[in-house]
C-alpha cells in the first residue's frame, strides 16, 4: 500500500466524519475537497475543479431548470391531479403513488431527471395534503435511484455494461433492454413496501423548506380555517350574502361561490351575490362560527375542500397580511368606493385599525396609512399586487407562497422537454448538452425567466457533487480503489457463484458511496468478470450485479438524487444513514434472491 493510498484513505475518513457529525455543511465539504486534494498532491489543480464542468453536474443544473419550467407552466400540476384523487389524505397512499410513479419514469430516463421533474410537484402536493415533505422526498429519491435498475437505459452504470463486457479480447453476449426487469421491479416494490411498513420509524419529521409557511400577528390572531359548505336542495332561495348576514352575524367571510345553475365560480363574491339551492360556498373563519352558520341555515359542512380543492388549495391560494402604504391610493377611501375586490382580485377578511379589530362592515370603513388588512386570495394575485410599480397601495407584512404561473407557455415547456429527450434517445447527444438545450429553449420561449432559472438551481447540490468528483478521481488515480477491490476479492478464494456475486454486490455498494457510480462500474466490471471465471461462475452475471449494485447508494447523500432532495426535505446526513442502512441490506437481499430463484445462480 503506497503513501498516496494511505493519504487517500485518510481523506475519505475525514469526509465521512464531516458528513456524519455535520461540523460544516455538506456543500462546504465538497469545496474543501476541491481545495485540499490538489494541495496535498493527490490530484492536479485542473482535476480539482473538473467537477464543476462535469457532464453529471451540468446535467443536474439543466434538468432542474427544465423541471422548474414544467412546474411554472402548470404541467406538473396536471400530472399530480390523478395522484391526489387516488391518494386522498392518506400519507401511505401518497408515498406509494409518488414513489412508484417516479421509479417507473426513471426506468426510461436518468433518475436525476425523474426526481428533479417531480420535486416541485411533490412539494406542492405535500403542502396541500398537510404531509411533512421530509416524509415524502426520501422515499421518492430512493425509488428514483432504484427505478434506474428496471431497464438497461435507466441509469448510467447499466448503459455502460455492454461496452465493458470484454473478456479475453472478445465481447460477451450483450444484455437486452429488459434483461434485468424482474430484478428492478422487485427492488422497486420492496423499497415501497419498506417505507410503507417502516417509514414512521426511519423517516424524519423534519420541516423541509417546502413546509415553511407564512405567519404574522393578524394571521395568528385570526386562526383562520377554510371550509366548504353545500347548500341543500330544500334551501329557500335565492338569497343574497347581505341578506343572509354571514359576515355580520357569524364573523365569517365567504371567499368563493360555485353557482350550480350557471356552472360558474366566483372567487371575489360581492354582498349582492345570491346563493341558491345546490350551490357550494367556501368560507374562512373560526370553526365554531362556521358551525353556527351551518346550523342556522341547515347547510352541510364537507369533510374537506371538494369543489374548490384545486383553486383554494394551499399551493394556489392563502392569506396575506398587508399594510396601507404611505402614498397608497386607498388612503381616505372605502373599499366599496374603489371596487376593492374587482380591482385587486382578493377578499378582505379582517381590518386592524386604531388598536381595534374589525370583522364586519369592512367595505364601509375609510382606510388610513398604517391600517392593516388581512386578505385572502390566489397567490398569483398577491404576487401581481406586490410587483406593481411604486407607489404600491399595499405593503406585505408576510412572505408569499406560490408564484405567477404561465399556463399559456405549457406547450413550449413540454415541447422542449420532448426535444431534449429525443436528442438523448434517438441522436445519442451527450446528456448534458441535450438537457441544457432543453433548459435554454424554455428560457428563450418564456416558460421561465433567466432569473427564475438561476433561483431554481440548488447550488448546495452543485458544489457537493462537484467536490466529490475529484475525490473519486483521487481514488482511481492513486490506485486505492483497485487495491481495495483486489484485497477484498482475494480473501474469498474460490467461492460458490452466489457467494461471489454477494461479495461483488457489497463491494460495488461501498465503492459507489465514495466514487461515482460510473467510476465504480468501469473499475469493477472487468475485475469481477475475471473473478467469476476463476470461480467457475457466469461473467455476464457478475457484470450485471456490478451495474445494478452501483445504484445501491443510500447511506450517504453522495448520489445526485440524494443530494438533490437533501435541502428541500430538511435532511441531515444521519437521516440518510438511518434509512439507508436498511435499504442497502434490502437491496442486496432482494437482488441476490431474484438472481438465485429466477436466474438460476447457485
Amino acid at each position: 500500500m503506497t503513501p498516496e493510498m494511505i493519504l487517500t484513505m485518510m481523506v475519505l475518513i475525514v469526509v465521512i466524519t464531516l458528513f456524519i457529525f455535520e461540523w460544516v455543511r455538506v456543500d462546504v465539504v465538497g469545496i474543501i475537497m476541491m481545495v485540499l486534494l490538489p494541495l496535498i498532491g493527490l490530484i492536479s489543480p485542473k482535476e480539482a475543479f473538473v467537477g464543476l464542468s462535469s457532464n453529471a453536474v451540468c446535467s443536474i443544473i439543466a434538468v432542474i431548470i427544465i423541471g422548474a419550467g414544467l412546474d411554472k407552466t402548470g404541467v406538473m400540476n396536471q400530472v399530480a391531479v390523478p395522484i391526489i384523487k387516488i391518494a386522498g389524505k392518506s400519507e401511505k397512499k401518497f408515498i406509494a403513488l409518488v414513489s412508484g410513479t417516479v421509479g417507473l419514469i426513471s426506468s426510461l430516463m436518468q433518475n436525476i431527471g425523474a426526481a428533479a421533474l417531480f420535486l416541485p410537484a411533490t412539494q406542492r402536493l405535500s403542502k396541500r395534503l398537510g404531509i411533512p415533505v421530509s416524509r415524502i422526498l426520501m422515499p421518492m429519491g430512493f425509488c428514483a435511484i432504484i427505478g434506474g435498475t428496471i431497464t438497461l437505459v435507466g441509469a448510467s452504470p447499466t448503459i455502460l455494461l455492454n461496452d465493458l463486457m470484454v473478456l479475453g479480447g472478445e465481447k460477451l453476449k450483450p444484455f437486452g433492454l429488459f434483461t434485468q426487469m424482474p430484478i428492478g421491479i422487485c427492488l422497486l416494490s420492496s423499497a415501497i413496501i419498506y417505507f410503507l411498513l417502516f417509514g414512521r420509524f426511519v423517516l424524519p419529521a423534519a420541516r423541509g423548506e417546502a413546509d415553511k409557511g407564512v405567519t404574522a400577528s393578524l394571521m395568528e390572531e385570526y386562526h383562520e380555517s377554510t371550509y366548504e359548505l353545500h347548500i341543500p336542495a330544500d334551501f329557500n332561495g335565492p338569497r343574497s350574502l347581505k341578506e343572509l348576514g354571514i359576515r355580520a352575524k357569524f364573523l365569517v367571510t365567504v371567499v368563493a361561490i360555485s353557482f350550480s345553475a350557471r356552472k360558474e365560480k366566483s372567487f371575489v363574491p360581492r354582498s349582492s351575490d345570491e346563493i341558491n339551492a345546490n350551490d357550494d360556498i367556501a368560507v374562512v373563519g373560526r370553526e365554531l362560527n362556521i358551525r353556527k352558520l351551518a346550523d342556522e341555515y341547515g347547510w352541510q359542512i364537507k369533510d374537506g375542500l371538494v369543489v374548490f380543492s384545486e383553486s383554494l388549495s394551499r399551493t394556489n391560494a392563502g392569506m396575506a397580511e398587508t399594510i396601507i402604504s404611505p402614498r397608497s391610493e386607498l388612503i381616505g377611501k372605502t373599499m366599496s368606493e374603489i371596487n376593492f375586490k374587482e380591482l385587486y382580485g382578493v377578499n378582505p377578511v379582517l381590518l386592524y385599525k386604531e388598536e381595534r379589530l374589525y370583522y364586519g362592515g369592512l367595505t364601509r370603513i375609510r382606510l388610513h396609512m398604517g391600517d392593516t388588512l388581512l386578505l385572502q386570495g390566489p397567490w398569483e394575485r398577491f404576487h401581481i399586487l406586490r410587483n406593481r410599480p411604486q407607489p404600491r397601495p399595499l405593503t406585505f407584512a408576510t412572505s408569499l407562497e406560490g408564484e405567477i404561473m404561465r399556463p399559456q407557455k405549457a406547450v413550449f415547456a413540454v415541447t422542449w422537454l420532448a426535444i431534449a429527450l429525443a436528442q438523448i434517445i434517438f441522436f445519442k447527444i451527450q446528456l448534458s448538452v441535450a438537457l441544457m438545450s432543453g433548459a435554454l429553449g424554455m428560457i428563450i420561449t418564456g416558460a421561465l425567466s433567466i432569473d427564475e432559472a438561476y433561483r431554481a438551481v440548488d447550488w448546495m447540490t452543485v458544489f457537493l457533487l462537484a467536490g466529490l468528483i475529484p475525490l473519486g478521481i483521487a481514488f482511481e488515480k492513486t490506485g486505492t480503489a483497485a487495491f481495495i477491490a483486489h484485497q477484498t476479492l482475494g480473501l474469498l478464494g474460490n467461492p460458490a457463484p452466489i457467494v461471489l456475486l454477494a461479495a461483488v454486490g457489497i463491494l460495488t455498494s461501498f465503492f459507489t458511496l465514495v466514487i461515482s457510480n460510473v467510476g465504480a462500474t468501469v473499475l469493477l466490471v472487468p475485475l469481477c468478470m475475471n473473478m467469476a471465471v476463476i470461480a467457475g461462475g457466469d461473467p455476464r452475471m457478475a457484470a450485471l450485479v456490478v451495474g445494478l449494485s452501483a445504484s445501491n447508494t443510500f447511506v450517504l447523500p453522495t448520489h445526485q438524487v440524494n443530494a438533490l432532495v437533501m435541502r428541500p426535505g430538511g435532511y441531515r446526513t444521519v437521516d440518510y444513514t438511518k434509512a439507508g442502512i436498511f435499504m442497502t441490506a434490502i437491496f442486496l437481499t432482494v437482488e441476490l434472491t431474484v438472481l438465485y430463484f429466477f436466474y438460476g445462480i447457485q
